[in-house]
């Protein structure tokens, strides 16, 4: 089938799991433990390689992609340490509203230390993601990101690569911004990330069932701890509007009756240092079962946050290559579905799981 040639804006720590993976599942070895798909549409993880790389940080930026996966503030696990060089060195990314000025305010090895290096203009990004070749393009901006995210779609648009949007600006579900990737034959898929086993897929999966035995659910709340950059960017909560829009809608879409504003409550909650990449879900229900005898449910989850994607994203971006391999432009709505928190259509996890399996045989 050939290899599947990414470009990546944010060589965070959701990168960083996602490069170790493509090296940990590489062609004979290790199992499949982990992985939704072994194959979509013939290609394999192994068949992934990065093209082309953008990050701002200094410890970063002229670094080949392989060691700066490593590098501050970078806190994930590491399971793959030994990462042969890809030839890819990371460049300058533009910086626009990607780095909140609240992030000054801690220490360089928590938080971006951005590079003094000059900033491309879209004619640079465009010119690089033609030159690598690249067929996909991966959005881990930080949350909030939303001039810095519009810039790189705009790239992804005018050089015709996929763009995979795994962060809560909306552009796959936005209409505006879905018909230019249709009107230009380019695949898209978004917006925001499901986790493998997160927060959101088990809150969702929890109120489908609610919904499906007849049990009416009154209240729900989901609070989330970490010690990443990324629960350190949101603890400015100027920087959560959409973050909290997404997570919330993925568990309303789901309910059989929408909750008033005021009984539901979903979204990071605090910065702890010390849990680094560890994520802790606290999630409570409250409903009413037969006769309308109450009842609640609470359930502590703690995951390493961006491993848990990681797995998700090779699913993307192997969706986003076979759907630009078939000349399949505009929003990939199976796969956006299936694999992320606020897509333009809203589908129970089941029928999405469907629709995606579809989509991959069809390819």
């Amino acid at each position: 089938m050939g290899s599947i040639r990414i470009a990546i804006v944010g060589i965070g720590n959701c990168a960083s799991s996602l490069v170790q993976g493509l090296e940990y599942y590489g062609e004979g070895s290790n199992d499949a433990v982990g992985l939704m798909h072994w194959e979509v549409g013939g290609y394999r993880p192994a068949d992934i390689k990065v093209v082309a790389a953008w990050d701002v940080d200094a410890r970063k930026v002229g670094k080949d992609v392989a060691e700066a996966i490593f590098a501050k503030p970078n806190c994930t696990a590491v399971f793959a340490a030994n990462i042969p060089s890809t030839g890819t060195i990371v460049k300058m990314g533009a910086v626009m509203d990607g780095v909140a000025d609240h992030m000054a305010d801690y220490k360089d090895e928590r938080t971006f230390v951005v590079a003094n290096d000059i900033q491309p203009d879209k004619a640079q990004v465009v010119a690089e993601l033609k030159a690598s070749g690249a067929d996909v393009l991966m959005n881990y901006l930080p949350v909030g990101s939303q001039q810095a995210t519009e810039f790189y779609a705009e790239c992804a648009l005018e050089a015709g690569v996929a763009f995979v949007n795994n962060i809560p600006v909306f552009i796959a579900s936005n209409p505006e911004w879905a018909k230019k990737f249709e009107d230009a034959g380019v695949p898209i898929i978004g917006d925001d990330i499901k986790a493998q086993l997160g927060a959101t897929i088990v809150h969702r999966v929890l109120t489908d069932l609610f919904a499906k035995r007849g049990v009416k659910l009154d209240r729900t709340y989901q609070l989330n701890t970490g010690g990443n950059t990324d629960f350190l960017n949101m603890s400015n909560h100027r920087r959560l509007e959409s973050k909290k829009i997404s997570k919330t809608e993925a568990v309303q879409s789901v309910a059989a009756e929408r909750l008033e504003d005021e009984n539901v409550h979903i979204g990071p909650s605090d910065y702890v240092p010390w849990q680094n990449d560890n994520k802790v879900c606290f999630l409570r229900m409250e409903g009413q079962l037969f006769g309308g005898v109450p009842m609640n449910l609470e359930l502590r989850l703690s995951v390493e946050d961006s491993p848990n994607s990681a797995g998700v994203a090779i699913d993307m971006v192997r969706c986003a290559k076979i759907a630009r391999d078939r000349g399949i432009g505009g929003v990939i709505d199976p796969a956006s579905a299936y694999f992320c928190k606020h897509p333009r259509t809203q589908m129970t996890d089941d029928l999405a799981q469907i629709e995606v399996e579809k989509f991959i045989a069809a390819a």
